[in-house]
């Protein structure tokens, strides 16, 4: 299918959600989106894998970079795209692919932006890390990301969220010594000493630091607990997992010394975790764009992919017309006069 850059923004969009996209199979949108690019010639086209990347090179004194990913959830009966009222329906529709629309639109429509834009559109974001194309750029080509400043075209509702919250799980164990149940006084119940990791959790009073002007509220809290051996079987393990929402006031390292800390005289091994990315409101084109789009600002109570910018020192904030509680629902939509108000505020900040 071909794309038609130069329709209207929202007709855009349903042309784009149309192309189906699931994590894995973008082929298809991919080659619309690498033709459509390719086709203007103030732009620079690189394709790798499913992912395309689009430059600007005027020579300007800032690059920002516009990134957005091309897949989708697995569907749930909700293709074709439909429009009723002020909504439009279906499958990626606010997650994320009117954020990839407007990226499409302004990558036309700005042949002399006042900055040199790079357009990035990856694969495979809704699953495992290990696929997701802007992860690969990172490790692979991060010259294709060099940047002052960074727009993840997420699902904001129309506002601002600036970096985003690091993750951490950490499994805390408690241990004990097995006995059989009819003499119970002879061993350590494990299970009934992870009490006291619960008592740590429920008395956890969450931090709310301030980065770069922004509130961030961190938790902390249990997401899985295992143990037991038998039904005639006093346990001697426990694992209680704890996830660990942190902001960007601290790094991994720091994060994973505060939970040891709180932890104390538990064992403690962290199996996952990603980073925390600062919102760099203070740089001036992340200023400039705070201002221009006139947009309200808040913080990002969540991980996004905009860590993997802030690994290569490029501030980044989460911006995009779709709604974020609505992602990955069967009756997904997005708000259509949000498409063309989004265009407008990023047109208003490039132009």
């Amino acid at each position: 299918m071909r794309l038609d850059l130069g329709s209207d923004v929202v007709d855009l969009t349903a042309a784009i959600v149309d192309i189906e996209s699931v994590s894995g199979a973008e082929k298809a949108l991919a080659d619309a989106v690498e033709e459509a690019l390719e086709a203007l010639p103030h732009l620079t086209v690189v394709r790798d894998g499913d992912t395309i990347v689009a430059s600007t090179d005027l020579g300007r004194a800032e690059r920002v970079i516009l990134a957005g990913h091309l897949d989708t959830v697995p569907l749930n009966g909700n293709l074709p795209s439909s429009v009723q009222g002020d909504r439009l329906y279906g499958c990626g529709t606010t997650d994320m692919k009117s954020g990839v629309a407007v990226a499409l639109k302004l990558a036309a429509a700005l042949t002399g932006p006042s900055r040199d834009i790079t357009y990035v559109f990856y694969e495979c974001e809704e699953v495992e890390a290990d696929r997701n194309g802007l992860k690969r750029l990172v490790e692979t080509r991060p010259e294709l990301l060099a940047g002052d400043f960074a727009v993840l075209m997420e699902p904001t509702g129309g506002l601002i969220e600036g970096g985003c919250q690091g993750t951490l799980r950490a499994e805390v164990t408690a241990t004990g010594e097995r006995a059989h149940s009819a003499r119970a006084w002879m061993g350590s119940n494990a299970i009934h000493a992870a009490g006291r990791i619960l008592d740590v959790l429920r008395g956890y009073e969450p931090a709310r630091p301030v980065v770069d002007g922004l509130e961030y509220h961190e938790g902390l809290n249990a997401v899985f607990i295992r143990g037991g051996v038998a039904g005639n079987v006093i346990p001697d393990e426990c694992v209680v997992t704890v996830n660990y929402r942190f902001a960007p006031d601290k790094s991994l390292e720091e994060a994973e010394s505060y939970v040891r800390e709180v932890f104390a005289g538990f064992e403690v091994a962290v199996v996952d975790a990603a980073p925390a990315a600062r919102p760099g409101l203070t740089h001036p084109a992340a200023a400039a764009f705070v201002e221009a789009s006139g947009a309200a600002v808040r913080a990002k109570l969540g991980w996004t992919d905009v860590s993997r910018f802030a690994a290569l020192g490029v501030p980044a904030v989460n911006y995009g017309p779709g709604e974020p509680t609505l992602a990955h629902t069967k009756d997904e939509y997005v708000e259509i006069p949000l498409i063309s108000d989004c265009e407008r505020r990023m047109r208003a900040w490039l132009a």
